[in-house]
Parts: structure tokens; C-alpha cells; sequence
């Protein structure tokens, strides 16, 4: 039975709301101006916008990277098989090589590849980034693997009995909850019942704290509140952070909750301003999502080159001269 075709219909996330903050025309290209670019008969324009929005960088590679190795592990460890941390590691960085050698030939444009990588917006524009920061970006990835490894996680993981365990890294097609008659994205990383009857929510991070991952493990505590039948009160969220080895515990409370609801709210108002039919998800004419007045943001962005900003985005990325 063939399947019904695809159709671009409006959903909420914590990237899209992201991609809206930071600039509407990135926003236009990447959730409407590419959409059909994967079909063969896809205009030129359109298929490079599409091929273009599947490039990473090699920051968000690295930790996507991280978060497939460990949802591996987990799912072996769920199984009952046995995992060897060098094993581990070797795997990772051979598989690290295989996708810089696919992107450097930028392949990305004629082959499939691998569904979690496409290729990186470095060499897309030829970006002039030192052997060191490649390497560094592999130590990135190794050492949150290491700490990991010699976490309270791995004792924990080990110690779940079958029923105990909700979901590992679930998926867009699966990871998803209804919020106000709108579909929601929400994909933990990890997701189990504790000796006491609790849910908790784990979100992996490979850098940094910063403000928006409380509201992200909210919607994943909402989001396991709802499919698996818990009072959302109940569930216990947790950010831990691999490369500084620390975590941070999210209050989930109806204050903390509300906010969430009301920063939901206000995203999904604004984005929904800029659709001329919100029944079938058809936005306005491009001109109602003008580009950032941010040259940084540009510097940052795999769209530069149809936007007009690649000149000036080389200009602000460029290292400055000392007089």
C-alpha cells in the first residue's frame, strides 16, 4: 500500500523556536523554502536549500556524535550485552573519520550517507580551520565518552530492571506529545522509572550551560507525563553536563510548568503571525521573514550563500590583523 504523501504540517520544538528567535529568513528557508528538496524533481534552488539545511557544524557533530555512542551503549546495556569502553571510543572515532572524509569531498550533494550526518557547513564554505581544532573536536567527543564511562550512570543503567526502562533516544517518529491540539518534539535522551516509582528525564549536553535547557527537559518531562500516564509533578528532569561533569536538576512544579506553557504559547502566536493560511501551514511571501541584521549570526548560518551574506559572514569570522 503506497504511503499518503508527505505534507508540511505546523509542530512546535525547542530548535524551531531557535531558528525563529534567531532569524526569520533562516527560518523561512529551512521549515518552508526547502520543503521537497529530497524529490528528484525538486527545482535547483530548492535542493540546494534542503541539502544545505541537513550540514551541521562541527560543535553540533560532535555532539551528536557523543549522544549516538551513549544511546548505543544504553541500548546494549537494556539488552543485556556487554560493552567495552575502548571498544567504545575506537568505534566512535573511526566512525568521526568516515563522516570528515564524506564531508571534506562534500559527497553530501550526490550520496546518501548515514541519516544522523549529511556533512559540515566547514567545508561546505571552505572554512579555514586548523588540524588542532579537528583534533580537539575528537577530544571533545572522547572525553565525554570517558566521564560517562566512569559515572554513577553506567552502575545505574546496569542496575534497571527490564520494566524499569521507558525509552532511549526514541526519535522524531515516535518522541512526540500533543500540546494544545499542536504536535510537540520532545525527545529525551534517557528515560526510566527509579527504584521509587519515579520517571526521570536525562538530557546529555557536551557544552556548555546556558539559558533554554531548563524549558527543553520541561517539555520532555510533559511529553513522558503524557505517554506513559504519570502525573507530570511526578517526573524528575536532569541536565547533565559530560564535559564538565556535573548535573543540574529541573524543577519540575506547576510554577515552573505555567512558564513553560506561556513561553510555548507565545512562540507558537508568532510563528502562526507569519502563516497566510494556518490551516494548511502556508506562510506569507519571503519578504515577511527578513534576514538578521547579525553578521555573527550569518557567520554561523548553512544559508549564507543563498541569502546574499557569504562575503560579508567571511568578513566577520575572519581573524582580525594586530596593527
Amino acid at each position: 500500500m503506497p504511503r499518503p504523501p508527505l505534507t508540511n504540517d505546523f509542530s512546535w520544538s525547542k530548535s524551531r523556536h531557535e531558528k525563529f528567535s534567531e532569524c526569520l529568513r533562516a527560518y523561512y528557508l529551512y521549515y518552508y523554502r526547502s520543503w521537497g528538496g529530497w524529490e528528484a524533481s525538486a527545482p535547483k534552488d530548492v535542493r540546494e536549500l534542503y541539502v544545505l539545511k541537513k550540514l551541521g557544524n562541527r560543535y553540533t557533530w560532535a555532539g551528536s556524535v557523543v549522544h549516538e555512542s551513549i544511546k548505543d551503549v544504553l541500548l546494549d546495556w537494556r539488552a543485556g550485552r556487554k560493552v567495552e569502553q575502548a571498544e567504545v571510543e575506537e568505534r566512535t572515532r573511526k566512525l568521526m573519520r568516515d563522516d570528515f572524509r564524506h564531508s571534506r569531498a562534500k559527497n553530501y550533494w550526490s550520496q546518501k550517507y548515514r541519516k544522523q550526518f549529511t556533512g559540515l557547513v566547514e567545508h561546505e564554505y571552505a572554512e579555514a580551520v586548523p588540524d588542532e581544532a579537528w583534533k580537539q573536536n575528537w577530544e571533545t567527543v572522547r572525553s565525554a565518552l570517558a566521564w560517562f564511562f566512569s559515572s554513577r550512570w553506567k552502575d545505574l543503567a546496569l542496575s534497571l530492571k527490564p520494566e524499569q526502562w521507558l525509552e532511549v533516544d526514541a526519535g522524531f517518529d515516535f518522541a512526540h506529545f500533543t500540546l494544545d491540539g499542536l504536535k510537540v518534539f520532545a525527545i529525551p535522551d534517557f528515560a526510566f522509572v527509579d527504584e521509587d516509582g519515579t520517571p526521570v528525564v536525562v538530557d546529555w549536553k557536551t557544552g556548555k550551560s546556558r539559558e533554554g535547557y531548563d524549558e527543553q527537559v520541561l517539555g520532555y518531562a510533559l511529553y513522558v507525563a503524557q505517554r506513559y500516564r504519570f502525573p507530570v509533578e511526578k517526573v524528575r528532569a536532569s541536565l547533565v553536563y559530560l564535559n564538565e561533569g556535573k548535573e543540574q536538576d529541573v524543577t519540575v512544579d506547576p510554577e515552573a510548568m505555567a512558564s513553560f506553557r506561556s513561553h510555548f504559547e507565545q512562540s507558537v502566536a508568532k510563528m502562526r503571525a507569519l502563516l497566510k493560511d494556518p490551516a494548511t501551514n502556508t506562510p506569507l511571501d519571503a519578504s515577511a521573514f527578513p534576514p538578521t541584521e547579525s553578521l555573527t549570526a550569518c557567520a554561523r548560518c548553512v544559508f549564507r550563500r543563498p541569502c546574499g551574506r557569504e562575503g560579508a559572514a567571511a568578513e566577520v569570522s575572519r581573524p582580525q590583523q594586530v596593527a
